[in-house]
Parts: C-alpha cells; sequence; structure tokens
C-alpha cells in the first residue's frame, strides 16, 4: 500500500518493521569472484527456517531518521526482530506469531493481526512487511509478483516488487552459504538500509 501520510515520531516502529542501516566497507573483489554461481545455492537459502542476525538498522524519510542496532530471531511460526540505541537505550521489540504481532516499547504494548495491520493502527499506512524474511535472503517473496536482476554470477543484483527495489550491494559467507550483508531498499522518497554484521544458521535443510 502507498504511504498516505508523513512519517513522524513512529519512525522507529517503521524501522522495526521495514529495516534499515548504516555505512559498510566495500565489498572484497576476490572474496566475491570465488562464492560460486546463485544457481547451486539458491533451494538452500529458500530452505532456512531457522536463523538469526545482528546488525544496524536506520531510516530516512521526508523529515525523520532513526538508527539502530538490529537482533532478528526467525523461526517457521515466530519471529522477534529487538531494535536498540547505544547501551541498550530505547529498546523496541515487535515480535509475531501466526495471527499475532505485538510491539513493545517504552509506551506500552500494542497488538494486531499481522505486522501490516499493526503499521495501519500506529502509522494509518501499510508496507509489505511480510516479504522481508525473503528479501533479506535475497529471495523474491513468492506470494507477489516481482522482477529480478541478476549480476554476473546469476547473484540477485536488483529486485522490485510491491512497489519497492531492493538492491543487494554487498554478500558475506555464513556455513558455506552466501547471504545479502548490504541491502538497500528505496519507496518514493523513503530509504531503507540493511547492514548485516552476523548471520547465525542453527538449521539448514540439505
Amino acid at each position: 500500500m502507498k504511504p498516505t501520510k508523513t512519517v513522524t515520531s513512529l519512525a522507529l516502529l517503521l524501522t522495526l518493521l521495514i529495516l534499515a542501516g548504516c555505512a559498510t566497507r566495500a565489498p572484497d573483489p576476490d572474496a566475491l569472484a570465488e562464492r560460486g554461481e546463485w544457481g547451486e545455492q539458491r533451494s538452500a537459502v529458500e530452505a532456512l527456517e531457522r536463523w538469526r542476525l545482528a546488525g544496524r538498522v536506520g531510516i530516512r524519510a521526508p523529515g525523520d531518521s532513526t538508527t539502530a542496532n538490529l537482533d532478528w530471531l526467525q523461526r517457521p511460526h515466530y519471529y522477534r526482530l529487538l531494535l536498540s540505541g547505544p547501551f541498550g537505550a530505547g529498546t523496541s521489540i515487535l515480535e509475531g506469531r501466526d495471527g499475532q504481532v505485538s510491539l513493545t516499547t517504552n509506551q506500552g504494548r500494542f497488538e494486531a493481526d499481522s505486522p501490516e495491520a499493526l503499521m495501519e493502527e500506529q502509522l494509518g499506512w501499510a508496507l509489505p512487511v511480510s516479504a522481508l524474511d525473503h528479501w533479506v535472503r535475497g529471495l523474491p517473496d513468492p506470494d507477489s509478483r516481482h522482477d529480478l536482476d541478476h549480476d554476473d554470477q546469476g547473484f540477485p543484483e536488483l529486485l522490485r516488487q510491491d512497489g519497492w527495489e531492493i538492491a543487494y550491494r554487498d554478500w558475506i559467507e555464513t556455513e558455506a552459504l552466501w547471504l545479502p550483508r548490504r541491502l538497500i531498499m528505496t519507496f518514493d522518497e523513503i530509504r531503507v538500509t540493511l547492514v548485516v554484521n552476523e548471520w547465525r544458521l542453527e538449521e539448514r535443510s540439505e
């Protein structure tokens, strides 16, 4: 859904729901040259159901910007995104289970049936939050139409879906899989970047 209101002081909630970040180092050309072909690992990436990532998030939008540390835990029927400022200040937690999403901040606890519904309730507009666990792995949401450009090795380079453009700028190797390390996501005047410092794959189907 296209935004219909100016981003307000609830930018932290928006950050929790759409992810963002800060600058990163340049890719290592030698490492990228040895990473293989995307087709050789895509099925393994699609099968990932239990993982955790830590990184830096933030958002830049007209009249507002926010940055924070991110700890994202993903399970087959549960996810938790924990955002915090320096030294744990301003911690906010977004948790999702089948049919229920909650946001806990120092202003209280908010609940809804979906992350999109929670955004509608708190912001007055919604974004395709449910696609993010696919986008962060370098995959399009299978439930929505998309266009995807690849680099010379077949790795995702630019994904267009639900009005968003997701540019994959850097990759990191974790347990023999290459996963996105830096993503830049844009929608109109909203610019979102995610920088992943660490991926942890707790279980992987072969």
